[in-house]
């Protein structure tokens, strides 16, 4: 079988994988064209080569027009922290209120629930196969989003900001993944990070809330690292799509490796690296 094993030494999230995909063979015009067909609007995507620490990685994201006057001031690299729904340490400052409105306030061209979120996708001209990886992903983030403030899940309304970076990051590595052809994935154990974020209801410990609730049942570790590590969208994914998780199987023999960028600098490689090669089940 097609097999992707994810080394997250450095933890895991939505970009990062993506860009790791990208690196490895899926080609950005064919991927912006997929993406296009989900008809959202008010964003662009990067994708560029960067370093981090010696290693050329991929750096991809989302981009969204109403954060983009951020850009003009703050140079380079620090897309996620303003856009992302709950993503890096854009995360630390907004944190899941930018991804989830449970006051029952939410008017509707501001807010998307996961009924809203699941007609864009299944309207879409995607195949069954991301279609169902799409929404299983969904599924499992807005249940630990549910739990994690106590409201049902049909309440769960993400931002229409945040919805639209999740859709991209969602259903974006769904579709590389059947674009390569990938029969099965794997893990390591995840590095979460260490610390605090800051977030509306204040300070937040690492891995923060809904990521907790997402890595029940998955290997964790903390190091002495400081930040979020692990997003909430990173560990939906693995938790979802990834059949096995722990230490790289010995008779595993890879062909491809490839690596996705995180936006921050540690004194690790901010990366995610990706191992592709035939392997039997590992269910």
């Amino acid at each position: 079988m097609k097999t992707l094993y994810l080394d997250c030494f450095s933890g895991i999230s939505g970009n990062m994988f993506t860009g790791m995909l990208l690196q490895a063979g899926v080609p950005f015009d064919a991927f912006q064209d997929a993406m296009a067909s989900l008809k959202l609007e008010g964003y662009s995507l990067v994708c560029e080569s960067v370093s981090k620490l010696g290693i050329q990685s991929v750096y991809y994201n989302v981009i969204l027009d109403a954060e983009r006057h951020h850009h003009a001031h703050d140079g380079g690299h620090d897309h996620e922290h303003h856009h992302h729904h709950h993503h890096h340490e854009h995360h630390g400052s907004h944190s899941h209120e930018h991804l989830v409105d449970t006051t029952g306030h939410h008017h509707h061209h501001q807010h998307r629930g996961l009924q809203e979120i699941t007609a864009i996708i299944e309207a879409s001209p995607l195949s069954d196969g991301v279609k169902a990886k799409s929404l299983a992903v969904f599924g499992e983030l807005a249940k630990a989003e549910a739990k994690v403030h106590g409201v049902p899940v049909d309440q769960i309304h993400f931002h229409e900001v945040g919805a639209v970076d999740c859709i991209l990051d969602i259903v974006g590595v769904a579709w590389a993944l059947e674009y390569l052809g990938i029969e099965q994935i794997g893990a390591s154990p995840l590095h979460v990070g260490s610390g605090f974020v800051r977030c509306a209801h204040g300070v937040m410990p690492v891995p923060a809330p809904a990521t907790a609730e997402l890595l029940a049942g998955i290997p964790y570790y903390a190091t002495d690292i400081r930040g979020e590590l692990v997003t909430p969208t990173g560990a939906a994914l693995v938790k979802t799509l990834a059949s096995y998780i722990g230490p790289r199987p010995k008779s595993f023999v890879h062909d491809i490796t490839a690596y996705g960028a995180g936006t921050k600098d540690l004194e690790i490689p901010n990366v995610v690296r990706g191992f592709i090669g035939e392997a039997e089940s590992w269910r």
